[in-house]
């Protein structure tokens, strides 16, 4: 039996043209999952993780876990870092703690992405549904 390879990464989430325009069509639309449903990783950390362009991938935190397309980051090099859109599949994963300033941390988040083969990216309507346990 093959071991999945992993990748350990520091997460960053943050705003994109693409989720940004996504989010002002229709929050539960494919387009939106296209947009924010991703994780951009350096090309050479997804040849290293064995993945390609728009494959499924696992991300996963001390906060949770969350499954998304690969994509290839156009702002590489930047081995070792990952970038998900702000959304729903970013904030299944990080931190809800705000340490009294309202705000969770979006950056620098510890985290681990390995290969999800067979799996499938849930939409906005069914991850949410999946996170409030329903």
């Amino acid at each position: 039996m093959t071991e999945l390879k992993r990748l350990e990464v520091s997460l960053i989430t943050g705003r994109t043209i693409e989720q940004g325009e996504a989010i002002e069509g229709r929050k539960m639309a494919q387009g939106y999952v296209e947009a924010a449903g991703v994780v951009y990783l350096d090309p050479e950390d997804m040849e290293e993780l064995g993945v390609w362009e728009g494959d499924v991938v696992r991300v996963e935190t001390d906060f949770g876990s969350v499954l998304v397309y690969a994509r290839r980051s156009p702002d590489a090099p930047h081995r070792g870092v990952a970038f998900i859109p702000m959304g729903p599949w970013a904030n299944a994963i990080i931190n809800p703690s705000t340490d009294s300033i309202g705000m969770p941390s979006f950056k620098g988040v510890k985290a681990v992405v390995t290969p999800a083969l067979g799996e499938e990216v849930l939409d906005a309507r069914s991850l949410l549904a999946k996170l409030r346990g329903g």
